[in-house]
């Protein structure tokens, strides 16, 4: 019996085991699915956990059963590639013939001083939880600073002005634009909606330092009772501590069947791998149908294509709240009531397909 073991039951990990599960994986295989919490977790809607609008059971996706497939809860302390074996924090090693990464990622701090230590996270559940915690305990009037006005930084900021209308909001972005992967139509659009909600839009920040209870923006300092980190991600550090080929992001290069080209039978899905966009939960996915592919024709011993189809993705959308969304589909924009009520939709068919 060969034993397939997938590091992090994320949005890649999800994907592997609902195509293999319960009809496709070969009778001579079995899974091992190794993870730091007993259910997938909605990283992308993490920002509503934070802000206190959804509760923690609305995140959680329970994991498939099956009789081949073996769950171990753990943290992974070493990925050892001579020794075929993945070690773990208090527990017993585990040895893989085929091994797929799908770690994720971690909040990315540019060397500011402070920001690790002063700073809060909604980068994983647990670090999300602390983050609703330290939100929904501040008193009235509070300031909040959110320092990056990416995605996560627009939705959480959005969120936290419908849960807690109270806080003052600040959000600080490097660039003359929010949203700056986006339209300008969209991110004007955005701009616009935290200028009638009181949100106050910091542009063409840098933030030098963060201490306790002080920002500091040009290194001038302004006051803050919470600053929550979303500016910049990076791979797991045991992903960053692997003597393997990686780019100027940290993410491993793999080969167009997406395993490591000195061994093909490591393969690294999600946030991890070096790909030509950037992480998203649909890119995993994509990538996620790609390695089951190649699984499928390496066990049966089937020829590979030299190249696979290029990933396409749909689009991206964001809520602005509950009522108010913005995003892209098939290149083309669409902001208001009908980008929020995709964006539930596709939610929900998720939770209801996987769940």
């Amino acid at each position: 019996m060969k034993n397939l073991v997938i590091l992090g039951g994320g949005y890649g990990g999800m994907r592997i085991l609902a195509r293999l599960l319960p009809n496709e994986l070969p009778e001579d295989i079995s899974i091992t699915l190794i993870d730091r919490t007993p259910y997938h977790c909605l990283k992308t809607e993490y920002y509503a956990l934070a802000a206190g609008t959804i509760s923690d059971q609305h995140v959680r996706v329970p994991f498939p059963e099956h009789s081949r497939l073996n769950i171990k809860y753990g943290e992974v302390t070493e990925i050892n590639l001579k020794e075929n074996k993945v070690y773990l924090k208090e527990n017993e090693p585990v040895s893989y013939d085929d091994l797929v990464i799908g770690l994720g990622c971690e909040d990315k701090y540019h060397n500011v001083p402070g920001a690790k230590e002063f700073t809060y996270s909604i980068q994983s559940i647990e670090k999300s939880r602390q983050t609703y915690q330290a939100l929904n305990n501040l008193p009235p009037g509070s300031v909040v600073s959110i320092v990056g006005a990416g995605l996560s930084g627009v939705e959480l900021a959005s969120e936290l002005n419908e849960s807690r209308p109270d806080l003052k909001v600040k959000l600080f972005d490097r660039g003359n634009h929010i949203l700056s992967a986006f339209p300008v139509r969209l991110s004007t659009y955005v701009e616009n909606w935290f200028d009638n909600h009181n949100v106050e839009i910091i542009n063409n920040s840098n933030i030098t330092r963060v201490e306790e209870g002080t920002l500091y923006n040009h290194h001038e300092p302004i006051q803050s009772d919470i600053v929550v980190w979303t500016a910049g991600i990076q791979p797991n550090k045991i992903v960053r501590e692997m003597d393997v080929e990686k780019d100027r992001q940290g993410r491993i290069i793999l080969t167009p069947h997406h395993n490591l080209p000195e061994n093909e039978h490591v393969y690294v899905v999600g946030d991890c791998a070096s790909l030509p966009h950037a992480p998203s939960a649909q890119l995993a996915e994509g990538q996620a149908e790609q390695i089951v592919d190649i699984l499928l024709k390496r066990w049966n011993n089937q020829e590979l294509p030299e190249q696979l189809p290029t990933i396409k993705l749909k689009g991206v959308l964001g809520s602005l709240g509950k009522k108010h969304g913005f995003g892209l589909v098939a290149d083309r924009p669409i902001t208001g009531r009908v980008a929020r009520l995709l964006k539930s939709g596709i939610l929900w068919m998720y939770k209801y397909h996987n769940g």
